[in-house]
C-alpha cells in the first residue's frame, strides 16, 4: 500500500509517497540520493546503515519509512554547515580513522549520539556505545581515538563560546 509521509531530513521538511515495505534506507539513497547511508548487512547488526533519528542512532536497513515519519533524521550530509566539516569529521580525519570509509558515517553519527548524550564518555562507555558498528578494516583503536579527540575539541569549543 502506498502512503504520502513527511520526514524531517537534515533540517527540511520532504513530503514523498512511499510503500509500506520502504525502508528508510532506501528511501534515504534512492529517492534522496543520501550516499552516506550504506548497506551491508540488511538485518541492522553491523551499523553501517546508521542514522539519527531524534538524536538516537538507529539501523535505517531494518526501518520502516513510516515509522520515521515527522521525526528528525540525521545522516551524514547533515553534520556539516556545508562549509567545513563537523568536529567530529575533523577528528575521524585527522585520527585516520576512515580506512575503506565505508563503515565512517555510521561510526562518525553514533559518535555524535553518544557524545550528545555522555558529553564526557570513558573509553569503556564509548567502546560499548559503538559495539553495534563494525569495522571490517579492524581500524578500532584509531576510531576510539576519533572518539576521545572529537570529545576533547567539543568540550574545548563549548567553553569557549562566550555565555549569553
Amino acid at each position: 500500500m502506498k502512503r504520502e509521509i513527511t520526514l524531517k531530513i537534515n533540517g527540511r521538511e520532504e513530503t514523498i509517497t512511499v510503500e509500506d515495505a520502504d525502508t528508510l534506507l532506501e528511501v534515504l539513497r534512492d529517492r534522496f540520493r543520501l550516499w552516506s547511508v550504506r548497506e551491508s548487512c540488511g538485518v541492522g547488526a553491523c551499523g553501517t546503515c546508521t542514522v539519527l533519528l531524534d538524536g538516537r542512532p538507529v539501523s535505517s536497513c531494518f526501518l520502516l519509512a513510516v515509522r520515521a515519519a515527522g521525526r528528525n533524521i540525521t545522516t551524514l550530509e547533515g553534520l556539516s554547515d556545508g562549509q567545513s566539516l563537523h568536529v567530529i569529521q575533523q577528528a575521524f580525519v585527522s585520527q585516520r580513522a576512515l580506512q575503506c570509509a565505508y563503515c565512517t558515517p555510521g561510526f562518525v553519527l553514533a559518535v555524535k549520539a553518544l557524545l550528545d548524550e555522555i558529553p564526557n564518555p570513558s573509553d569503556e562507555q564509548i567502546r560499548e556505545y559503538l559495539s553495534g558498528n563494525l569495522c571490517r578494516c579492524a581500524g578500532y583503536a584509531d576510531i576510539l581515538r576519533a572518539a576521545r579527540l572529537a570529545q576533547e575539541r567539543q568540550i574545548s569549543k563549548e567553553t569557549a563560546m562566550p555565555r549569553k
